[in-house]
């Protein structure tokens, strides 16, 4: 969800985690809690680029706030990363294309209106339909019908729901699928999947100034630029209760300015350590200082709609340039350990029955200043002589090891004019000129997971004009193996026939796969009990505060 933010299809096992009227016990933010539940916490936090509908929310400070206000079929568990049943009473399928969905009894949005089975597929239709223009509707697109209610640029609509989802009862829904997906009950955790009450659509106005979910917590207030308060609903009916009174989410445009704050007691929760701070976080804080694995990867992508590389040879180059990255040191000295050089293009989140595959990169990702000149001469040498990687300078540390990858590379290929960063602005520009196709060298990409499954590390980056696939990469061979694992019954088949597909992409070196990124966080005396889920957020509802 971050950087690039879109999946679409996946196909096997869970491995990793996701974490407005009645409010809960009081407390306050002075830290006089009794450790009964009832104080409140404050965290650093970012506004939200979208309106915090389900379907509309495709980046991490959003992110962060549904997962406190909904609950959905299913929950991705904060520490073993499995998609558990959550809403869901049962997920029943006899070929894997058609499934029958059972909602549990007992669930209320926090206005006291009744989860139902219509919950589900209003929000659904919602959130497919092109007319309600949500970022995350392409997370519906197997299901049938999808083409009428969000038809391709230039198309016409044609159907505002979609045919593939019957209400059969309230407590029941079918949901037909455009191909065989034995893992779709996996996905179901993610918030575009979220229940909406019908608040949302009688007022539609009132629903986004104050959102109403079925989660452990309720919006009580929300100012923009300042902060958003979140109190515990004191009758969730889940078993996650809060064990805290509230969240108090702080705006911070500056991590360095968190930090300060919390050493000087001003704030609890720092969910992002800056790297300016990293030699001395330990000292600081000793054991609350959390720095776990998280479902990053950070890449360099290439423009493939640039012929200069997608021509016979290019791969080659493009090996040979991961091969002159020292990512070892570059990880050591620059994030101080808190990244992992990559060695595949997943996670290690994921674990071996995930997909993770460790090593599968090969030698094309260790570091040999001779193969890496060796490759590049074989190749053609460099595009223009130079290569210029592309980011957003609107943060401190892309900088940082853009300019160490590039020193890398100079110093292996003994040219020092081989790479240069090539700042842009803003994220906002950087987003744009990719988006735009107006890369010509290879740029910074970063992808946290949507679903902890391999198929998320894949098809959404490398499939043939996929949501995220920024460099217009196009291999029949991997969009075949895709369509393979995807309709595989079978998990263990599944993720092998995705390894087969992520090979493909190291052949092809089809994105420099550079580190795996670890959840950071720093916290206050007062609280306890506080994990990072393998998404990097903090487990909020599981803290406590005394």
């Amino acid at each position: 969800m971050r950087g690039a933010t879109h999946a679409k299809w996946v196909a096997c096992a869970a491995a990793a985690a996701l974490t407005a009227t009645a409010c809960g016990s009081g407390g306050s933010d002075s830290g006089s809690g009794s450790g009964d539940g009832g104080a409140v916490l404050s965290s650093s936090w970012g506004d939200p680029q979208n309106p915090l509908e389900p379907a509309n929310t495709n980046e991490v400070q959003g992110g962060k706030v549904l997962d406190m206000i909904f609950r959905s079929l299913k929950r991705y568990n904060p520490e073993t990363g499995a998609a558990e049943d959550m809403l869901a009473e049962k997920i029943d399928t006899s070929d894997s294309q058609n499934f029958t969905i059972t909602v549990k009894d007992g669930w209320t949005f926090s206005n006291g209106e009744k989860v139902t089975a219509k919950s589900f597929v209003d929000a659904w239709n919602y959130g497919a339909s092109l007319k309600n223009n949500q970022k995350n509707a392409y997370f519906f697109e197997y299901i049938d019908g999808y083409a009428a209610t969000h038809p391709a640029e230039g198309g016409k609509q044609t159907a505002d729901t979609l045919s593939g989802l019957k209400v059969v009862n309230d407590k029941t829904f079918t949901v037909k699928l455009t191909q065989k997906f034995s893992t779709f009950p996996d996905t179901l955790g993610y918030p575009a999947f979220a229940p909406l009450p019908q608040s949302f659509f009688s007022d539609h106005a009132g629903w986004l100034k104050k959102p109403v979910g079925n989660g452990p917590y309720t919006i009580a207030s929300y100012t923009k630029g300042s902060q958003m308060e979140l109190k515990k609903w004191a009758d969730y009916p889940g078993e996650d209760k809060a064990q805290n009174g509230g969240v108090t989410l702080k705006v911070y445009t500056d991590n360095n300015t968190a930090y300060t704050d919390l050493m000087a007691g001003n704030l609890d929760l720092v969910d992002d350590v800056p790297a300016a701070q990293l030699k001395n976080v330990k000292a600081d804080l000793g054991d609350r200082y959390l720095n776990t694995p998280a479902g990053i990867i950070q890449t360099l992508a290439f423009p493939f709609y640039d012929k200069k590389w997608n021509t016979t040879g290019s791969e080659k180059v493009r090996t040979g340039l991961s091969r002159a990255i020292d990512r070892e040191q570059i990880t050591d000295t620059i994030f101080q350990k808190t990244r992992t050089p990559a060695t595949d293009w997943t996670s290690p989140v994921l674990g071996a029955e995930g997909g993770f595959k460790e090593g599968l990169c090969g030698d094309a990702c260790d570091y040999d200043p001779a193969a890496a000149k060796k490759l590049i001469k074989e190749g053609g040498g460099l595009p223009g002589g130079q290569v210029k990687i592309s980011y957003n300078a609107d943060t401190g540390s892309h900088k940082q090891w853009v300019d160490a990858v590039c020193n890398s590379i100079n110093n292996a290929l003994d040219n020092d004019k081989a790479c240069v960063g090539n700042p842009v602005g803003t994220f906002a520009d950087f987003r744009n000129q990719i988006t735009d196709r107006k890369m010509s060298g290879p740029f910074r990409a970063g992808w946290q997971m949507d679903y902890p499954l391999i198929q998320n590390f894949l098809q959404p980056l490398y499939y043939t004009n996929a949501s995220s696939n920024d460099g217009k990469w196009s291999n029949k061979d991997f969009d075949t193996l895709v369509n393979q694992a995807n309709a595989e019954t079978d998990t263990a088949k599944a993720v092998e026939t995705f390894q087969k597909a992520e090979e493909v992409v190291r052949d092809n070196m089809a994105a420099i796969p550079l580190w795996y990124q670890n959840g950071s966080a720093g916290y206050s005396e007062r609280l306890s009990n506080v994990k990072l889920n393998p998404f990097s957020v903090p487990v909020y509802n599981e803290i406590k505060v005394s």
